[in-house]
């Protein structure tokens, strides 16, 4: 028997010495690198940017692995990261609610998990740092180990402090306002941890790198401020209304006006209505000199990304490390007459999406699978090689990440509920209740290969549907003509379908559309 165990030993060792893939691989360390309103257009590498942006780090990274060109990973800055945080849309974060001023929430750790607990139970030392907009409780000595956090909500008389003068806690300690360009503040500290402070050097880690970068008020650093001179920017085509073929809300979104030189400026009625607008700067300022500022402040995060992704490198853990880099959501700029997120459109929620892994993922490769935010905690589980600790609403992207061109089967979905959660979605309110106070009305989207379907969760209003192939810019609804009816229904029965394997409760009190074309 011992001969023969031996033989069976011996015979392991010699087809691992064979195969080495078939060995099992050192835990992995996770990079999470989270910005903020961030839009896929302000990269270099990605298709539609302006062509005077440069972002030549971010490049470098998407380089380096994967670059998704479709990703939806929430719809404004809390639901984004509930998901991030949970695995699940917003309507599955039981107890998680907005409560108090704004940006103050609430939420029960015990009926609402957040699973890097989960990680540090499994032999993770995990961090945060950065901003925290989901409830009070940040969760330092539960779900992180180490963590330097902005808390927005507990702190809403700091909560606009953006990029200056924030007050963060310490691994739990007494907050207190900390000096410095809060871009290249995290960027420092990131660098801190993953060069072994704060953390048990024996362990692998996972590090949610939150910038607070390119949130209103778009501040750029001191050493920016003159980048890109002279730029311009092309007024998109339905930055004024009417939009034909679109909801009664998008008749009503006005964020720009003709300037006296006849190039779109704030209205009056949009200034003021970011966290963080300086109303005496904003006023006179026109698109090109927005747009301008937006990329300047985007250049210091670039850079921090830069500096983070060395440190990795010259640390000897970029090997063993997956980096995935992208944002709460992404952010108009005169397209379909918004200064915002929220609304179901590409220009408003798309987000960039890059996830690389040398030597385990892809180099140099684009997939244009459409992804959702929900799909990335449980890719982070695959890696680490853990079980889902509760059913996740996202799928792992792994099949993906191993070839870009491979056949997705999956659904991607986003749900936007204004600033409801858990329970309170239950059911779909009527109006004026089922909206955001920027008028944005809840809305179910689903995204399947080049055509993107819109359900607006109020009675009477069109569907609408757009070939994102033909028409990235979404101007023509197609949803009205005969030739579509099938391509109508079939994502009409998928949006549904999703809602359902969701446990989305909505869906027994989905308004009516108008015109609908066929039976639910």
């Amino acid at each position: 028997m011992k001969t023969a165990s031996l033989g069976l030993v011996l015979l392991a060792l010699y087809l691992l010495t064979l195969c080495p893939s078939l060995a099992v691989a050192k835990s992995p360390n996770i990079l999470f690198i989270y910005t903020d309103d961030h839009s896929y257009r302000t990269l270099s590498c990605y298709e539609h940017a302006e062509s005077w942006a440069r972002t030549p780090n971010i490049d470098r990274l998407a380089k380096r692995g994967v670059r998704f060109t479709h990703a939806y990973i929430g719809t404004w800055c809390m639901p984004s990261r509930v998901t991030m945080l949970t695995g699940r849309h917003q309507y599955g974060a039981l107890t998680m609610r907005m409560e108090g001023e704004y940006p103050g929430s609430e939420y029960d750790p015990a009926q609402c998990p957040f699973w890097p607990a989960v990680f540090r139970r499994n032999g993770y030392h995990t961090a945060h740092i950065g901003k925290w907009h989901s409830g009070r409780d940040a969760g330092f000595g539960r779900d992180w180990d180490h963590q330097i956090v902005w808390n927005r909500p507990k702190h809403p008389a700091n909560a606009p402090n953006y990029y200056h003068d924030q007050l963060l806690s310490i691994d739990g300690g007494e907050p207190k306002v900390v000096p410095g360009y809060s871009t290249d503040n995290y960027t420092r500290w990131a660098i801190d941890y993953i060069q072994g402070e704060h953390r048990d050097k024996s362990k692998p880690w996972y590090l949610w790198l939150c910038y607070g970068g390119v949130h209103a008020p778009y501040a750029p650093a001191e050493r920016h401020l003159q980048d890109y001179p002279g730029v311009t920017v092309e007024t998109p085509a339905d930055i004024y209304p009417p939009r034909a073929g679109k909801p009664s809300y998008m008749q009503m979104i006005a964020a720009w006006e003709k300037g006296p030189k006849g190039e779109p400026v704030l209205s009056d009625k949009a200034i003021g209505s970011e966290v963080g607008d300086d109303f005496a700067r904003d006023r006179g300022r026109n698109l090109s000199e927005w747009s301008r500022q937006y990329h300047q402040a985007v250049r210091a995060l670039d850079e921090g990304i830069g500096n983070v992704l060395a440190a990795l490198e010259e640390s000897g853990q970029l090997e063993n490390t997956l980096v995935v880099m992208t944002s709460d959501q992404g952010y108009a700029w005169g397209q379909h007459g918004f200064r915002a997120k929220l609304a179901p459109y590409d220009a408003n929620i798309r987000s960039p999406l890059i996830i690389s892994m040398p030597g385990t993922i892809p180099e140099g490769k684009v997939c244009r699978t459409p992804v959702g935010g929900a799909d990335l905690p449980p890719t982070f589980f695959r890696f680490a090689g853990f079980e889902l600790p509760w059913t996740m609403h996202g799928h792992d992207l792994t099949p993906l990440l191993k070839n870009p061109d491979a056949a997705w089967p999956h659904t991607t979905m986003m749900p936007f509920t204004a600033d409801k959660f858990g329970a309170n979605c239950d059911t779909v309110p009527t109006p004026p209740g089922n909206r955001h106070k920027s008028g944005v009305p809840w809305y179910v989207m689903i995204v399947q290969g080049r055509y993107k379907y819109i359900r607006t969760l109020e009675a009477n209003e069109p569907e609408e549907l757009y070939d994102l192939l033909t028409d990235p810019n979404e101007l023509k609804n197609l949803a009205g003509e005969p030739q579509h009816v099938a391509t109508i229904e079939k994502l009409r029965a998928a949006a549904i379908a999703e809602l359902r394997r969701t446990d989305a409760k909505m869906l027994d009190s989905l308004p009516p559309v108008a015109n609908l074309s066929a039976e639910q």
